[in-house]
């Protein structure tokens, strides 16, 4: 194989291998200098790499009636140019649903069954349904992440809460995780190379999961990244990637600060919000019992009541869905970004690795004409495979992305529509009430 410049490096203004492998001039200007970065120069087990071909899923459109009236054009358009939507092939469907406790003497935790339905060679039945809890899912990521480390693994909802706000055995707690983890394994099954992993195959298929042997060799490999040896620094990370870099670092900003400012509204609404709840179905409680002494003014009096049950009603609906709806997307989100900067730090240090153990065969081909050996080559494909398939999961993330944000964003909106309209119609029935009593008076005094 001749030795040429990785896609991602040539495409980015640097120089390929047959331009470098000339004697370097005092004169050539240096690199711009990127982020520290440190390179493995030893002698490790190669890792399996896979580079799959980008397909473009499209999220569901959103159940919201405002949202099937929003005519989103450009957003349209821009999925119609994607060259990868038709290629979509779903062969794969799972579901998570059916949360059940189990309490034993030495733990109490949660189970969800795992529904597949699939017509893939690669499993022996076309339909599975087994039970899993969140350690297992945890699992099955940690596996992704080390078997895929050029790939983009979806996050998992945090593990640990907060003992004494929230309490993780309560219906709310448990439907909004079983929500994340239903969109965790759809996003991996979704994807084109992720869904062909075989430890998802035993997640989705397997009775019973024997995760000792992955631990163990998950153990291995946390060891080998402790002793990385050498100390190269990566000269310039290509424009591409310094892109992605800082448009992350503005998007986390962005949503982090939202994030904290949605979760102190939150908790607001838990304690002052409830409180008012409380005195406002009260003042409804107080028309009502005052309806009973009242002859001509029991029918308003039971409107308002009316009125303001309905108020209460809605108004309790509008905060679940900041619990349930708003705020699992953001922390999802915050998550992702994590899981993208840790993609382009693996990138980095391949592209550092690839640098480091060419500039080292230069200097020897300068010294005594030795050939480039294997080992650089094994790493430039290295280089070009986390470049090709961290622009095909970039570009399908921010596809998602759009999606997820447009459908949560007219939902709100949708909601907040919907709580007002209920509040209004309560209280447009009570002046037509009001209005056919004020009639009926009429009627009384000039018969």
């Amino acid at each position: 194989m001749s030795v040429g410049a990785p896609r991602g490096l040539a495409s980015s203004g640097q120089k390929p291998i047959t331009e470098i492998l000339h004697p370097l001039s005092a004169a050539e200007e240096p690199l711009s200098p990127g982020p520290d970065v440190t390179a493995t120069v030893g002698g490790d087990k190669e890792a399996v790499l896979t580079n799959g071909t980008p397909v473009e899923t499209s999220s569901p459109a959103s159940a919201s009636s405002l949202f099937n009236r929003l005519q989103l054009d450009d957003d349209l358009e821009a999925d119609g140019r994607d060259p990868y939507a038709s290629m979509e092939t779903r062969d794969l469907f799972v579901t998570v649903d059916d949360p059940k406790k189990h309490v034993s003497t030495m733990e109490t935790y949660i189970t969800y069954r795992v529904s597949t339905k699939t017509t893939r060679i690669e499993f022996d039945l076309p339909e599975y349904s087994v039970r899993r809890r969140y350690q297992d899912f945890d699992w099955l990521r940690i596996k992704l992440e080390d078997s895929q480390p050029t790939h983009l693994i979806p996050p998992l909802p945090e593990k640990f809460v907060m003992k004494g706000v929230v309490d993780r055995f309560s219906e709310e707690f448990v439907e909004t995780r079983m929500k994340a983890l239903d969109k965790f394994l759809k996003r991996v099954a979704d994807h084109p190379v992720l869904s062909f992993n075989p430890h998802l195959n035993a997640f989705l298929s397997a009775k019973d999961l024997n995760k000792r042997q992955g631990l163990a060799l998950l153990t291995k490999v946390g060891e080998s990244v402790k002793h990385v040896a050498g100390g190269y620094k990566l000269r310039a990370r290509p424009a591409e990637f310094c892109a992605m870099g800082e448009y992350l670092d503005t998007f986390s900003l962005k949503l982090g600060t939202i994030d904290r400012i949605a979760q102190r509204i939150l908790k607001e609404q838990s304690g002052s919000h409830r409180e008012y709840l409380t005195e406002l179905r009260e003042y409804g409680t107080v028309y009502s019992s005052w309806a009973g002494s009242e002859g001509d003014l029991r029918r308003p009096l039971e409107g308002v009541a009316g009125c303001v049950t309905t108020c209460c009603g809605a108004l309790e609906e509008l905060s679940e869905n900041m619990s349930q709806d708003f705020l699992p997307v953001l922390r999802e989100y915050v998550l992702y970004i994590e899981s993208m900067k840790n993609v382009l730090r693996k990138r980095d240090q391949s592209q550092a690795e690839y640098e480091g153990r060419l500039e080292a065969a230069i200097l020897r081909k300068q010294e005594d004409r030795t050939p480039i050996p294997m080992e650089v080559e094994k790493c430039q494909d290295r280089v070009e495979c986390f470049n090709a398939d961290l622009k095909a999961d970039w570009e399908r993330w921010q596809s998602n992305k759009r999606q997820d944000f447009k459908q949560l964003l007219t939902g709100m909106a949708d909601k907040n529509i919907n709580y007002y309209e209920k509040c209004q119609a309560a209280w447009e029935s009570l002046i037509t009430l009001l209005q056919d009593k004020q009639t009926e008076d009429k009627t009384s005094e000039t018969n």
